[in-house]
Formats: structure tokens, sequence, C-alpha cells
């Protein structure tokens, strides 16, 4: 028997099952098909798996006549499910191409119009992904390996046509959960998923979440493969596939069937999982959430705890306080953020009581209930819910004043910097930061405070400085900042940027809440423009935090005198020219329009001019710096000197020549205008002006070379202006003889001025190089009497080597020494005076003497002479003086 089973001929197979008269063979086929089932009970060789497949073709034929041939193509079906046989290692890559096509084959046959088939099709797919082998092997075959059939699987799009023969099944609830079952396998790949995607299986297998199925099995697997195909696929394209109305009207219902009857564990799993799906489908604009009622009931079920007021939609529904039930409140205040970016969502929010119940979290935490959630669970709803309200609050105004949310706010960070005893969890996304303290709750209330200020809506912000926010905000600034010496972190850097942006928004154009902010923000700011700049590459929020503290003195100490003094008296201007002279790109455009602000109160242009930086340089030099910086980056052409190189466009930047000339409306500026708010030297020109241009201490040549240039920017850009529309006219227009010539005229007054300035460029540089050759003149003479003075002490010291070496030499030295001495002595002789002879006995050098030399006393009898009426006289004998005398 063993010898005729492996005999078995598959080409004589086949050709049996093909014959004409199969009709009286139907034994012998049958008979014949078991031999085969028997002989290929261990596996199927790969070399012989194209003939398997084409006898379960011929099989699946002859079943809609005869019904007998079921058990033989489903015996057939279920050995493709074990693994294949291999006799080389290059078999299973020689024979890919047949496997893969034989694969697809197994899904084709799901057209075959019996449910024993069908099953048994889905369950040969899930045995895929069973990596059990057989017991017994063909005698010199090895299994394929593990991943094989999985890979020729979806090189055969078995996926694709098991998503397409779901229309076959749809009224069959065994098939339909088998073929969901197989998919479920298969949505495991990437490239499988992409397969399903293209039978729009997203809308299909979501139709079929609201199916009647008592053992729960439909909506599991359904929504596990939705899962799978927005992990492994594009997540906009599987939306947009849901996004029909039927698609989002069954997956309401399955969501509320689950809510309302769900009391299982793996239910409330499952019910959150489609809140998620829901959640990306509110993201989309053109899903129909709203028109299917879904929007409000998420509206409704995400306020029902924190709003007592019946609602038909949420009648009987109750929480448990469970895990999943924590996880559904995440997730719904989770759609209101979603839902708060949708325009059409507004009336809703505002309708269904949103605002109120987000701000019964603004509070302090109270520790909870025995019913109630945990500290840590609370303390991250709170979290979230005022996260949402940062969302929720700029859209809903009146909703917000009427809740008398400022004063929420206000009052729960006064909480947030108080002693009372609280200990942070810190566990959530929101709580980043605030683990053991306050921060987070800050942090949250900060931002929702920022949504609704940054609205600029003057009722909003009236109602806050009312309530005394300016004072309240500086308070917590300055806790913020001493925190942040303790520790420095984002959280806290973030925390100070967002209240010195509140405190700009609130102060702006009005003066009074500038003088409230004077002295003491003034002081607060300091520190801030005191930063190091190195810190500003930190990664923490240094750089964020620093432009927020020039807007705030921009926006609430400049326009204010009695703030503009206190900050001069600090020494501001100092400051700001420090940070000024570091020259970093982003801030130079900010400092320098404060100073200019600032320059408007008299006493600054005194600050700008006294203020030195490093090797001395002063505030002018710095200012033609930038200037010189900026016309490098623009690509302004210059020659090597720093003079202008083209008279006709002297400060045109590189991007203005190479545009073309393009007509404009009157209401549209042009590229010369525009140009003026891209860049600083409109800045630097305002800031010079109003320093002067005369009598600038620091300057070098190259200086006034630039200095030159920016004196005339405003002559310049005018020329530009009428370049443009003398260029614009010519395209469109010719004009008429007078206003030609007058075109002209104002085109020559341009250029005159350009090379009035060059000119005067080269004479300052004409005069540098005679003061060089002057100075170069004098450094000359230094050095020639330099080397005069030095050749004098070679030579004096060769004469005194020659006077110890030559004793006639030393005579005469020692003549013309006394000679000289002689000569030097006054004529008239002192009367009753002691002479003193200066004569040293027995010397015999030429040079001075040393500095011990012995001094006569004067005789008593001339005591009372000349010297008598001096501090000198010797008024008393001195005790000594008998010792002396001995």
């Amino acid at each position: 028997q063993d010898t005729q089973l492996r005999s078995v001929d598959l080409n004589h197979v086949i050709k049996l099952l093909e014959d004409s008269d199969s009709v009286n063979l139907e034994k012998e086929q049958l008979k014949t098909l078991k031999k085969v089932v028997k002989r290929f009970e261990n596996g199927l060789p790969l070399k012989d798996l194209a003939q398997i497949i084409k006898i379960l073709n011929l099989c699946a034929e002859k079943m809609n006549e005869q019904e007998a041939f079921t058990e033989p193509l489903c015996e057939l079906i279920k050995l493709c499910g074990l693994p294949f046989q291999r006799k080389k290692c290059s078999d299973e890559v020689s024979y890919s191409a047949a496997v893969s096509n034989s694969i697809a084959q197994l899904g084709y046959l799901m057209r075959v119009p019996s449910s024993q088939v069908r099953i048994q099709i889905c369950k040969c797919v899930v045995s895929f992904y069973n990596t059990e082998l057989p017991r017994k092997l063909l005698s010199g075959y090895q299994p394929t390996s593990a991943n094989y059939k999985i890979q020729m699987a979806e090189l055969g799009g078995l996926a694709e046509t098991l998503v397409l023969s779901l229309a076959v099944v749809e009224n069959q609830l065994t098939e339909k959960l088998w073929v969901l079952k197989a998919l479920q396998h298969l949505s495991r790949s990437g490239l499988n998923c992409r397969l399903m995607m293209r039978a729009q299986a997203a809308s299909r297998i979501c139709l079929y979440l609201n199916g009647v199925d008592p053992s729960g099995q439909l909506v599991f697997r359904s929504s596990e493969i939705l899962w799978n195909l927005l992990e492994n696929t594009s997540k906009e394209e599987v939306v947009n596939q849901l996004s029909s109305l039927e698609c989002v009207h069954a997956l309401k219902e399955v969501f509320v069937d689950l809510l309302m009857h769900g009391f299982r564990h793996y239910d409330r799993q499952l019910r959150n999982d489609l809140l998620v799906i829901a959640t990306l489908l509110a993201e989309n604009p053109a899903a129909p959430m709203i028109e299917s009622g879904f929007t409000k009931l998420l509206i409704v079920l995400a306020t029902f705890t924190e709003v007592k007021i019946p609602n038909p939609l949420v009648k009987g529904l109750k929480f448990t306080y469970s895990y999943e039930d924590f996880e559904l409140k995440k997730l719904l205040f989770n759609v209101i953020g979603v839902l708060s970016k949708d325009p059409c969502a507004v009336r809703l929010l505002n309708e269904n009581d949103v605002m109120p119940a987000l701000l019964c979290y603004v509070k302090p935490n109270q520790k909870p209930g025995f019913h109630d959630w945990s500290a840590a669970q609370y303390e991250e709803l709170q979290l979230h819910a005022i996260a949402v309200l940062a969302s929720v609050a700029p859209l809903l105004v009146d909703k917000y004043l009427s809740c008398q949310a400022n004063t929420l706010l206000l009052m729960f960070l006064e909480w947030c910097i108080g002693q009372d005893p609280f200990v942070g969890q810190g566990n959530s996304f929101h709580g980043t930061g605030g683990r053991g303290n306050k921060l987070a709750q800050m942090r949250c209330s900060l931002r929702v405070l920022r949504s609704v200020v940054s609205l600029y809506d003057d009722a909003v912000n009236l109602n806050l400085c009312d309530q005394g926010a300016i004072s309240q905000l500086l308070d917590i600034l300055k806790y913020a900042a001493n925190k942040s010496k303790e520790k420095e972190d984002a959280i806290l850097l973030e925390i100070q940027a967002d209240l010195l942006f509140l405190l700009s928004a609130l102060c702006e154009n009005d003066l009074h809440r500038k003088e409230l902010f004077s002295y003491e923000g003034v002081d607060i700011l300091i520190p801030f423009i005191q930063m190091d700049p190195k810190r500003l590459y930190s990664g923490l929020g240094h750089s964020c935090l620093l432009f927020s503290a020039l807007d705030c003195l921009w926006s609430c100490v400049i326009g204010c005198y009695i703030a503009e003094d206190y900050f001069l008296e600090k020494q501001g201007i100092f400051l700001l020219l420090d940070l000024l002279a570091v020259k970093e790109k982003n801030l130079c455009s900010i400092i320098l329009g404060i100073l200019v602000e600032f320059c408007d109160n008299p006493k600054t242009t005194s600050h700008i001019s006294t203020w030195r930086g490093e090797k001395n340089q002063t505030a002018a030099n710095l200012l033609i710096q930038l200037w010189r910086q900026e016309e490098l980056e623009l690509g302004v052409k210059r020659d090597r000197y720093g003079r202008i190189a083209d008279v006709k466009r002297p400060i045109a930047s590189n991007f203005q020549k190479q545009q073309e000339v393009i007509p404009m409306p009157a209401n549209c500026p042009s590229f010369a205008i525009m140009e003026i708010s891209e860049n600083v030297r409109a800045k630097l020109y305002s800031l010079l002006c109003k320093l002067g241009f005369e009598n600038l201490s620091g300057l070098s040549a190259k200086d006034f070379v630039t200095l030159a240039i920016i004196r005339h920017y405003l002559d310049f850009k005018v020329g530009e202006v009428w370049s443009e529309l003398c260029a614009e006219l010519k395209e469109e227009f010719r004009p008429v003889t007078s206003d030609e010539e007058a075109l002209k005229a104002i085109s020559e007054v341009s250029e005159d001025t350009g090379r009035m300035v060059a000119a005067l460029q080269t004479e300052v540089l004409e005069n540098q190089h005679h003061q060089e050759i002057q100075d170069e003149e004098k450094t000359y003479t230094k050095i020639q009497a330099v080397h005069k003075q030095r050749e004098m002490v070679n030579k004096s010291w060769e004469n005194f080597l020659t006077r110890t070496s030559n004793y006639e030499a030393l005579k005469k030295a020692k003549r013309l020494q006394e000679e000289s001495i002689e000569a030097s002595r006054s004529k008239v002789k002192t009367q009753n005076g002691a002479v003193h002879s200066t004569d040293i006995k027995g010397l015999g050098t030429t040079i001075g003497s040393g500095r011990l030399v012995t001094v006569e006393s004067t005789p008593p009898q001339l005591i009372g002479g000349p010297l008598a009426a001096t501090d000198l006289a010797l008024r008393k004998p001195s005790v000594c003086e008998g010792a002396l005398k001995k």
C-alpha cells in the first residue's frame, strides 16, 4: 500500500478529474483523491504544489453538481495549512512565484458556495501562523521556514482577496467571523494592511461592527483589524474610508451599546478602543460627526458627572471609578480638545455647559472621597481638564466671563504659590515636572490665561486687571524666578515666559497699568536682561524667556516716563547694549527697536554715548559694525575699502537687484519699502539720527566711511522708490516730456548724492593715509633718537674704558673736570659764610662721587649767621654734640 501511495501520479489525477465523462467515474475520482490526501498527509512538497492547487480548482468546479467532492476538497485545503516540504534550501526561492500564486488561489476558492469549504480556507490561513511541525516528515524532505507561507501570502495578495470575500459571507455570521479571524492575523503585516486598504477594508469592516453577534467576537475582531490598519498604513487614508455617514452611525451604535450594556472588563476596554477611533474621526472635518449626533453624545458624556443636568442621552449611565472608566474620562476630555478645533462644534460646546464642567477642576486639590478617584487619578484629570480649558476658553469668551473664570484662575494660582501642604504626583503627560510640587497646576492655569489674554479682548483684560492681576502676576513671577535659582528646568522657564507674556499683553497701550508695573516690574526684568548669552543654546527655553522679557520691556516700560527713568537708573540701557554687543542675529532687531523707542526719552542718548564695551568699544562703533555685518549678509555691493561701488543703487541688496519690474497697486508696498522691515538698517539709521552724526567717539576711518553711507540712508531709499516708480511707468506708459525730464532730474539727484558720498569717503581715506604717513614719520624720528642715544651711551662707555686704561687720558679728563667745576662756581662770595671745600683729597677718579660724603659742622661763632632764622638752625645744642666733638 505504501508503494501505491508513493506512486500517485498527479498528472493522472488531473486528467481523471478533467475527463468529460467523469459522471460515471465519480467513485474512482473520489478514491483517487483519498489516495492523494493520504500520500501528502504530512505536508505538500513545493514541486507538487501547483498541481495540487489545480486539483483543488477542479474539485471546486465539480462541487456545483456533485456535493460528494466537498469532503476531499476540504481535506486538500487542510493539507495546504501544513508546512510545505522542500528538498533543498534554494527551493523556497525557486518555487516562490508558483507558491505565491497557489496561495492566492486559495483566496479565490472563497467563491465556492459551501460554508464548510470557506471555513476550512480561513482555518488554513490561520494555520500559517502556527509554528508547530508535523509529527512525521516526508522522506528526504525538510519543512520550509516558519515565515515562508506568510511571506508568500503577502506576495500573492491573499489579504485583499479575503477582504473582497466579505461581500459573499456578510449574511453568514459563522463564516464572517472566520474571515475576520483570518484577516486579524494577516493585518499584523504592513504589506497586507496596504493590500487590504486597496479593497476598502476599513469601511467594509466598520459597517459590520453593529451586526448581531451574541458572542461579541464580531466587534472584537473588527476593532483589532481597524487598529492594525491605523498602525500599519496611512492614518489619513483609514480615517477617510471611515468618514462616511454609514460608518460613523455604525461606530456610534456599537459604542453606545458597549457603554450602556457592557459590564465586563473586556467590554470597557473595547469601548475605549472604539472611542479612540472616534476621536481620530473627529479630527477629520469631512467626517459627519455632528450630523450623526455622535459629537453631541461625546460632549454630554464628557460633562455629565460635573454638570448635574438630566440628559436623555446618558440616562441610567453610571461611572464605576474603575481604571477603564478613568481612561474613558481622559479620552472624553481629549475629544473635547479635538472638537474645539472644529468651528461647527463650538455651538454644541456652549450649549452643553462644557465651560462650567471644566472649571469644576480649577480649585485646590481636595482629599478624595471613598467612592471617588484616587489622589493621583484626580490630579491627572484636573490637569487634563485645565489643559483642555486652554483650547475651549478662547472660543467661549462670554461663557468664560459669566462663569467668573478669571477669578477662579487667580485664586487657583494663589494656591499654587501658597504654603498649603500638597504633594503632586506628576504621573501624567500634563503633570510633567510637577512631582512633589504645584508647578504642573501653575503651568496649565497660566496657559489658560495666556489663551484668553492673547485675544486682546478688552472685557477679559479689564476684568483681570480690576482684580489686581498685574500685582499678582508679578508676585508669581518673582516666586518662579526664585525657584529657578534653586533648580533651573524647562517647566520653570516656560512658566516665567508665560507670565512675561501676560504682563506684556495687559500693559500694552495702557499707561495706568504700566505705572502699576513700573518699579517692581523693572526690578524683576533686570536679571532676565543680564542673562548669560551662552545659556540661549541650552535647549531648556532660555531663548524664549529672553525674548519674552524684551517684549515685556517694550510693552510695559516704554511710554511710561516713571518706568523709563527707573530703568535708566538701573543702568538698563547699558545692559541692552551689552546684549546687543553679542551680535546675536535674532536679538539685534528687537533690541534696536527698544533702543530707538527709548531715545524719545531725552536722558537715553547720554546713557548710550557713555556706554563702553569690550576693548573700550563705543556704542557708535558697535552700531556701525552691525550695519556692515547686515550689508554683508544682504550682499550690498562695496569696494574693498567699504566705499560705494554702484552710485545708481548704493544700498540695494542682491535680492532687490534680482527682482523684475512688477507693476504694483498704490496700496501695495514695493520691494524697496518691504525691504525696510526685513533688516535692521532702518533701525540703525534711526538710532544714529537720535545720537547725532557729529562728535561720535571711538570711530576709525573705516567707520567714518560707513557712517557717510548711513547718514544718507534715507536719501538713498527715496532714490530707490523713485527708481522703481520710473521702471513701473516705463513698463506700461510713456511719460510726457515734462514728466520725463522731472523723473530724469530726480534720478540725477540720487546719483549725485551717491557720487558726493563716494567722494567724501575717498577724502576720508586720503586723510587717513596722510595721517598714517605723518605718524610713520614721527615713529621714524623716535627711532632715530633712540639710536642716537644708544650711540652716545656707547661712546661714553668707551671714554670710561679709556680713562681706566690710559693714565694720560685720565689726567686730561681730571683737568677738564676741575675746569668745569670751577666754571660752574658762583663768582659772588657769601659774606660771613662758611666756605666748604668740594674737593675730596686723594680722589683719583673722574666720575661723580658716591653717596658717602663728609659734611663739616657749622662753627659755633657762625650760629647767628644767615641760617639762624630757618628751621635748619640749631636752636638747642644736641645731646650728642659733645660726643661728636670728642
